[in-house]
């Protein structure tokens, strides 16, 4: 028993000191004095002036799902996802990624003075990854986006991000432009050309929100990162402004983007490699009565002797193109009924054609 009696010992005069020290007096503890820090710095204020002047055009977008009662076996929307998006204009369209709504069977928009909204889908383009919903808010709530420009943007000026991270409405992040003309791919496969490379931090439930450059303009949609972990890698990327303003006024109108059509399609790249033809598309099928038969527009075909010679577009209004993908890049920043010019070769002679372009069935 010597033991315990010996560790109760040491426990009672361990215990001796502090008792004591609880009968002194304590020691004055007066809060530090502030120090003042002076004016903030050019930066700060307008890093200020932009999240202020922006912020009340961004909302929270919450994808809904349908989900059946495991009792009641009654079917009701829940929240299946969460994303960003802007204010586009004063009837209460709203631009966000195509992806923050793919697949949901409704959604809801909250503002940012927290009123929240259901949406509508107006229209939707997801080659582009462009989706625009339209709520029933009042129009004084609303604050449309400033929209500026990308075609000038320069490699290290700064731009802004501002969405819900993980949920979190209303955060501002900050960057500079990486690099230009990058491509990546959207929901269906399409290379998207010309995105903007940030290092602002994009993460999780940022797609859909704007990227600002320092007046406050927008310059892109944040739409991707890359990112081994899944977080914020300082690799962002974001439609050029310029394509989301030729984008949105078509599926405000015709509620989807109504594509021209050449009437033709394309085969690969290995049918140049393997007829030795020169980079563009060869056209392996031509409409009948279409556009490109029209213009006197012929296809690759085999006869009796082998292959019969066709035609290879490699250019549209001067643009080069080397695939499909490209030629419907850019005949899409065109309408039905506009006009453009193909560069065609033929046989190992190349020469200009005037087309007008059909409406597409897709």
């Amino acid at each position: 028993m010597r033991p315990i009696r010996f560790a109760c010992l040491v426990c009672l005069l361990s215990v001796l000191p502090l008792a004591t020290g609880i009968a002194q007096a304590k020691p004055d503890a007066p809060p530090r004095p502030v120090t003042s820090r002076g004016a903030l710095g050019a930066d700060e204020l307008n890093n200020i002036a932009v999240f202020k002047a922006v912020s009340p055009s961004v909302v929270n977008i919450t994808a809904l799902g349908l989900e059946r009662d495991f009792f009641s076996l009654n079917v009701q929307q829940v929240p299946q996802g969460t994303g960003t998006g802007f204010v586009w204009d004063t009837q209460g369209h709203v631009v966000t990624n195509f992806h923050v709504i793919q697949g949901a069977s409704g959604a809801r928009v909250t503002l940012a003075d927290q009123s929240s909204y259901k949406a509508e889908l107006v229209g939707a383009f997801p080659d582009r990854d462009i989706a625009v919903l339209k709520i029933p808010a009042p129009v004084a709530k609303f604050k449309p986006v400033t929209v500026g420009t990308s075609r000038d943007l320069q490699v290290g000026q700064k731009v802004y991000a501002i969405g819900n991270p993980f949920g979190l409405d209303q955060t501002l992040t900050t960057g500079i432009v990486s690099a230009l003309n990058r491509e990546i791919e959207s929901v269906t496969h399409r290379t998207i050309k010309g995105a903007i490379q940030t290092d602002a931090a994009i993460n999780p439930g940022n797609s859909g929100g704007p990227l600002l450059d320092s007046a406050g303009r927008l310059i892109g949609v944040n739409t991707a990162i890359y990112s081994p972990s899944g977080g914020s890698a300082g690799i962002g990327f974001a439609i050029p402004v310029d394509e989301v303003n030729r984008i949105v006024p078509r599926l405000i109108r015709d509620g989807r983007m109504v594509r021209p059509s050449l009437g033709v399609t394309g085969g690969g790249p290995e049918i140049n490699r393997a007829l030795g033809l020169p980079k563009g598309v060869a056209l392996v099928r031509v409409q009948r009565n279409g556009p490109a038969a029209k213009a006197g527009l012929k296809a690759f075909s085999r006869g009796d002797g082998g292959i019969l010679a066709g035609d290879v577009i490699t250019a549209v209004d001067g643009e080069p193109v080397e695939t499909q993908d490209d030629m419907l890049t850019a005949l899409e920043r065109l309408q039905p009924g506009d006009s453009c010019t193909l560069s065609v070769w033929r046989s190992g002679a190349t020469r200009k054609l005037t087309v007008t372009l059909a409406e597409s069935d897709d």
